[in-house]
C-alpha cells in the first residue's frame, strides 16, 4: 500500500536525487569518502526522509516544518554539489544538479501550498 509521501512528486524526484548523488560520489577520490562524499549523501537522504517524516505527523504546522528542513538540506546539498564541481569531482551538467533544481521547485511549491492551507484553516 502506497504511503501518503510516496504520492508526492517532491518525494519521488528527491529519491532520484539521492540515487544520483550516490552514483556521483561513488566516483569521488577515495580520500573524500569521509568528507564531502559522506556529507553529500547525508544531505541528499535527509530530503525525502524529512518529507516522509513530516507526512506522518498529526498537524499541518509540523508537516510544514519538515518541508522546511528538507529545503534546508537541499540548500546544503546544492552548495556541496557546487564545491564538487569547483574541485573537479563532478561535471557542471551532472544529472544531480538538474534533479536538485527540480526538487527545489517542487519543495517550494509544496511549502507554499501548505502555507496557504494553514492560513485558510486559521480563518
Amino acid at each position: 500500500m502506497e504511503k501518503p509521501h510516496e504520492r508526492l512528486d517532491a518525494w519521488k524526484v528527491s529519491m532520484e536525487l539521492v540515487k544520483g548523488v550516490y552514483v556521483l560520489t561513488g566516483d569521488f577520490p577515495r580520500d573524500e569518502r569521509f568528507g564531502l562524499t559522506q556529507q553529500m549523501r547525508r544531505a541528499a537522504v535527509s530530503i525525502p526522509s524529512n518529507l516522509a517524516e513530516g507526512s506522518g505527523r498529526n498537524h499541518a504546522r509540523e508537516y510544514l516544518q519538515f518541508i522546511g528542513i528538507a529545503r534546508g538540506s537541499l540548500a546544503e546539498l546544492e552548495t556541496q554539489l557546487q564545491l564538487a564541481i569547483m574541485l573537479g569531482y563532478a561535471p557542471a551538467d551532472h544529472s544531480a544538479m538538474r534533479l536538485a533544481s527540480r526538487t527545489g521547485k517542487l519543495l517550494t511549491g509544496l511549502y507554499k501550498t501548505w502555507c496557504r492551507r494553514i492560513s485558510q484553516a486559521a480563518h
